[in-house]
């Protein structure tokens, strides 16, 4: 069965629409991410958010919703109630599922509650609620403003959550279960998070620089990214297939042989019954961290030895955490779908150019790659704590 994904509503640093995004994943020679003092103390990092902060949630909303994250959550699902409403006409809402990756969900919204408490010892149960951290309370959220009855959870496997909220809403509608899914991904910026990558020595000084021999890590940053997924052709792209592993080779670093990453490859290229050579083009998940990268130009040479043109585009976002999967998927529609790239530019890597000799050759792009294949058929990495992978293969047709 072939699932679709509809037109896509993301908000991050690229932009607080999917068409602005677009237009300045294209244009942007400068990276949006900012400098913050706030998050890690003495240390300035850069961080990806939108320009605009979250609107409130609307009039009614149980309390206990009214967090950070869903305001982001529903800045983009806002820019899906058509969609979602159609669906919802045409289906009835027991038959509509709603699946959200996330790590932070609301946890920052209880950070003056911790805080408090290692100042002065006092617990005040005033400033903690504890269903704004809840891993479920982004569909949850979702899918009681929008009256959805049929399955209803979060998927949290770090940076693979977005992805893997795909890949599950597709089983959902192939097993019958649903007749649409509302899936995609959400995560906040959050002291514990980013102080979490500070301990790990991952975060870098500057923008991001991924796959040059001068990287120092990752930045952080926030994003909501959703489609609505129908077994519909009309609705969207083709999911045409995905794969994904858990080589738990360790709970930080991925496998230095990138096993799981290029079972994960090979998968997704089998089930979309695709020879490596009709990839046109690779969003790869590029932390820009010295693992990660060797890692995953490994398995780039080996599962694509002719080469092919790829990109990290977390250069432009920040590290979205549980978004990351879903956003750069959406990056990835709209990469491939003419309407908002009739011209069949790809996206050009933000980087210092100097390449990493140590690390397997990859063809990452410049401001003069386009499209060589036809169909347009590309492919996102997502890799994760825990040896988790997940890739996408979306294309016209």
């Amino acid at each position: 069965m072939r699932s679709y994904l509809s037109p896509p509503a993301t908000v991050s640093a690229l932009g607080l629409t999917f068409a602005d995004t677009m237009q300045a994943l294209f244009d942007t020679t400068v990276s949006p991410l900012v400098p913050e003092t706030q998050w890690v103390a003495g240390k300035t990092i850069y961080t990806g958010r939108p320009a605009v902060a979250p609107p409130p949630l609307p009039v009614g909303t149980p309390a206990h919703f009214n967090t950070h994250n869903n305001r982001l959550l529903w800045q983009a699902a806002s820019q899906l109630q058509e969609p979602i409403e159609r669906a919802r006409t045409q289906y009835g809402g027991q038959r509509i599922g709603v699946i959200i990756g996330t790590t932070t969900t609301g946890v920052d919204d209880n950070y003056p509650a911790f805080l408090a408490f290692a100042h002065d010892g006092h617990w005040d149960k005033d400033l903690y609620r504890h269903e704004r951290q809840l891993l479920s309370a982004p569909a949850d959220f979702l899918a009681h403003h929008f009256g959805l009855g049929g399955p209803v959870y979060s998927i949290s496997t770090a940076c693979t959550s977005g992805a893997r909220a795909i890949i599950t809403a597709h089983r959902l509608l192939a097993s019958g279960l649903c007749d649409a899914v509302v899936c995609g991904g959400v995560d906040s910026l959050a002291h514990l998070t980013i102080n979490g990558f500070d301990s790990l020595q991952a975060l870098s000084a500057g923008v991001a620089n991924p796959f040059s021999i001068n990287r120092e890590g990752i930045n952080i940053g926030e994003a909501a990214a959703l489609f609505v997924m129908t077994r519909q052709a009309a609705d969207g792209l083709p999911l045409l297939g995905y794969g994904n592993s858990a080589d738990a080779w360790h709970m930080s670093s991925p496998d230095p042989k990138a096993t799981g990453a290029i079972l994960a490859i090979r998968q997704a290229l089998a089930q979309a019954g695709c020879a490596a050579d009709d990839i046109g083009w690779v969003n790869l998940h590029g932390t820009a961290t010295e693992l990660n990268d060797s890692m995953e130009s490994l398995a780039m040479a080996t599962c694509f030895p002719e080469g092919v043109p790829c990109t990290s585009t977390k250069p432009l976002t920040g590290h979205t955490l549980g978004a990351a999967g879903a956003l750069e998927a959406a990056l990835l529609w709209g990469v491939i779908h003419p309407d908002y790239n009739r011209g069949g530019q790809l996206p050009a890597q933000h980087w210092d150019g100097q390449a990493d000799p140590a690390l397997p050759a990859i063809a990452l792009t410049d401001s003069q790659s386009i499209w060589q294949k036809q169909p347009r058929i590309g492919m996102s990495l997502s890799f994760a704590f825990g040896g988790n992978n997940a890739v996408l293969i979306l294309g016209e047709g």
